[in-house]
């Protein structure tokens, strides 16, 4: 099956077994930033934004994606320039192995893109689909923050 999808601004064709997943073939298509951490939907190191929801790849069909838009990591930034939610990752430690910090990045700019000046509840809620095993959260939680900051 081939699928059109606009990805990251870009029309895009995937191809695949339409139950294939959206993981699977964002990564055999070049988009290598789409992580793989659990391959169960509990961990948002997969997470995407299809047509500005974010979605765990991992349990998305290709079939969904068809006449999608989706967001990956990769189109977060512009083509100079870091988005202030990556720059303040890097800033306030938010990264660290890496493994998350996709699903994370993308779980706080969807969150921004509804809600600029989020609560720390909202931020809470937001991230609590993503797991990180390397910061204890609060320096992520910094890092949304100094975003919102940034973005204001």
């Amino acid at each position: 099956m081939i699928v059109n999808s606009i990805i990251n601004g870009r029309r895009t064709p995937l191809e695949g077994h339409p139950m294939a997943r959206l993981l699977d073939v964002l990564r055999a298509s070049g988009f290598t930033g789409v992580k793989e951490g659990c391959g169960e939907g509990e961990c948002g190191a997969c997470a995407v934004l299809v047509d500005g929801a974010l979605v765990n790849s991992c349990l998305t069909p290709l079939a969904h994606a068809d006449g999608a838009s989706i967001t990956t990591i990769e189109g977060v930034a512009n083509q100079t320039r870091l988005h202030a939610i990556q720059e303040s990752f890097l800033e306030c430690g938010g990264a660290q192995c890496g493994i998350c910090t996709p699903g994370m990045v993308l779980a706080a700019h969807a969150l921004l893109s509804r809600h600029p000046d989020p609560t720390d509840d909202e931020v809470r809620a937001a991230l609590a689909g993503n797991l990180c095993r390397c910061t204890g959260y609060m320096r992520i939680f910094a890092s949304v923050f100094e975003a919102v900051r940034r973005l204001a």
